[in-house]
């Protein structure tokens, strides 16, 4: 998703971070998806493989979420040695059994312990015919099901392997002090402005940090704990306010939403006296 300026056609040419709310609860029924946001046109080369290694160790759909403003801009970089990229492991039961030797009956469901993924069986695999579509299904067999334990354990099945991915991006970083006045978040293609507002700021002697989530769904372990340290929650971002709106709930935190709807990018400036006016009220 290449966000741009909405609704329908909108402003084509122009950038905007207003579909984060519709890639986080869109999808029809209880069925949460891993949200990833580049912060520059050489991340987004990162970020795609990174979406790859989500779907494959999760079995699920990761949305790459980036705006105009990165489509549109360029960067030198240097394209990394495909051998130095770790490896996406992938692996398929062997057919007539588990894939562990036995010769136990196919079950479609039964998920991994660890990652919550259940077993990407190849089609025309002999021995591993089931069911697939659109109905709900029972746990382990995947046979259709109507039973309101196997649909509401299931819900809970698809949360869980998306939940658990927040295991594998570690923790949240924060450039400054890790505690103060002020903590500016920001996510996408914000990152330059945030960041040069940020060292501005500390320039100038004020008590401020900046976090840029990268993680939209899920989100880092420790980002609670590090809203915690800091008095004021300046959320800057290119729509009306959806990531304040997320941040609030999930972690019952005040934060103070900054917003800009112009089809342009963040400019340093604004970020710099929309903190300031902060920290002087």
């Amino acid at each position: 998703n290449v966000q741009r300026g909405g609704p329908s056609t909108g402003l084509p040419t122009k950038t905007e971070q207003s579909d984060l709310l519709q890639v986080m609860y869109g999808r029809n029924g209880e069925s949460p998806i891993p949200v990833i946001a580049p912060q520059s046109p050489a991340d987004c080369f990162h970020a795609a493989i990174e979406a790859c290694r989500m779907a494959v160790r999760a079995m699920t759909p990761v949305i790459l979420l980036s705006d105009g403003f990165l489509a549109n801009s360029s960067e030198p970089w240097q394209i990394p040695d495909a051998d130095e990229i770790a490896p996406i492991p992938i692996t398929h039961p062997a057919g007539h059994s588990n894939g562990n030797g036995s010769e136990e009956p196919f079950l479609p469901y039964k998920r991994d312990p660890q990652t919550g993924a259940r077993p990407w069986a190849i089609p025309g695999t002999p021995g591993l015919e089931h069911r697939i579509g659109g109905l709900s299904k029972a746990p382990l067999t995947g046979n259709v099901s109507y039973r309101p334990e196997h649909h509401e354990q299931m819900c809970h099945d698809r949360a869980e392997k998306v939940a658990r991915l927040a295991d594998t991006i570690g923790d949240q970083e924060v450039y400054g002090p890790k505690s103060g006045k002020l903590l500016l978040v920001t996510w996408g293609g914000t990152y330059g402005a945030a960041r040069s507002a940020a060292k501005r700021m500390l320039g100038k002697g004020y008590s401020v940090a900046h976090a840029h989530i990268r993680y939209l769904n899920p989100m880092p372990h420790n980002l609670g704990d590090v809203f915690n340290q800091y008095e004021h929650i300046l959320v800057a971002e290119l729509n009306g306010g959806q990531l304040s709106f997320i941040l609030q709930g999930k972690y019952v935190r005040k934060v103070i939403s900054y917003s800009k709807l112009h089809g342009q990018p963040f400019k340093i400036n604004e970020i710099v006296q929309k903190m300031e006016e902060v920290l002087n009220q």
